[in-house]
């Protein structure tokens, strides 16, 4: 009995201690790679559209670099999933303002919760979608004003940027 319990406590211990490894080269090129996918689209957005009133930096982006950068092994970070979320959540975005827009909040919840669905069905689960889909509805004029075209510029355009710079940093 003890000594079952001695295995149990050394296995456990093991398992504990290869999890709070830390993988500095890892980290190294999950910062870089980060810094400079979201770094191109700030600096696209603030120094040459924003004069335009135009918006290429949304906030799902940040959960995207999470993903791609941070957990490149997760199902959910694969390029399938973070561009067909990402379009088909501004897509379901996009439908509900233009159906509900009077009602945002009936339209908000209705766009995250049918985002989800589609992209099951689609087999492209990627969570930023559902953030994607929300802004699409609640990210005010300079957002709604802008109807399907959303789907092309920010989000297509972003998620390329943020895939190419993943390409490039997840494989060195």
């Amino acid at each position: 009995m003890a000594l079952k319990k001695t295995r149990t406590y050394r296995r456990t211990r093991y398992m504990l201690y290869k999890e709070t490894l830390i993988d500095f080269e890892e980290h190294f090129w999950s910062f870089i790679g980060s810094f400079v996918g979201l770094g191109i689209i700030c600096y696209l957005n603030y120094e040459h559209l924003s004069q335009y009133d135009l918006t290429l930096l949304i906030g799902s982006f940040g959960a995207s670099s999470v993903l791609i950068y941070g957990n490149i092994g997760s199902p959910l970070a694969q390029p399938k999933n973070l561009f067909l979320g990402h379009i088909i959540s501004a897509v379901v975005g996009v439908t509900f303002y233009k159906i509900l827009g009077e009602y945002l909040w009936i339209a908000a919840p209705l766009a995250v919760s049918t985002s989800i669905i589609a992209m099951q069905m689609a087999k492209s689960l990627h969570p930023p979608g559902g953030a994607t889909a929300l802004i699409a509805v609640t990210g005010g004029s300079s957002i709604t004003n802008l109807g399907y075209e959303f789907v092309f510029s920010p989000v297509i355009t972003g998620v390329t940027i943020l895939f190419i710079a993943a390409l490039v940093f997840n494989n060195i």
